[in-house]
């Protein structure tokens, strides 16, 4: 069985918040949604020059393999 992580994706929306798509993940592994949530604010600020009207980030879960290989640099299968 995998391990369950978390993920920050950094979401991009159009001005009324709508039609968001993922436009970057953070390299950051949780193991608990607690943590992600945690970091949520510092990844916000880190992530402002995403080129949408409006960011926003959200936690989530993957197993260990699919963060494994959805790293910059790492080939997954």
């Amino acid at each position: 069985m995998d391990q369950v992580l978390y993920v920050l994706a950094i979401m991009g929306c159009g001005d009324d918040s709508t039609q968001c798509q993922q436009a970057r993940v953070e390299p950051a592994r949780y193991t608990s949604i607690e943590a992600c949530q945690q970091a949520m604010p510092a990844a916000l600020q880190r992530n402002t020059d995403v080129d949408f009207p409006v960011i926003s980030v959200a936690c989530q879960r993957r197993s260990a393999r699919t963060a494994d290989a959805r790293q910059p640099g790492r080939r997954g299968g």
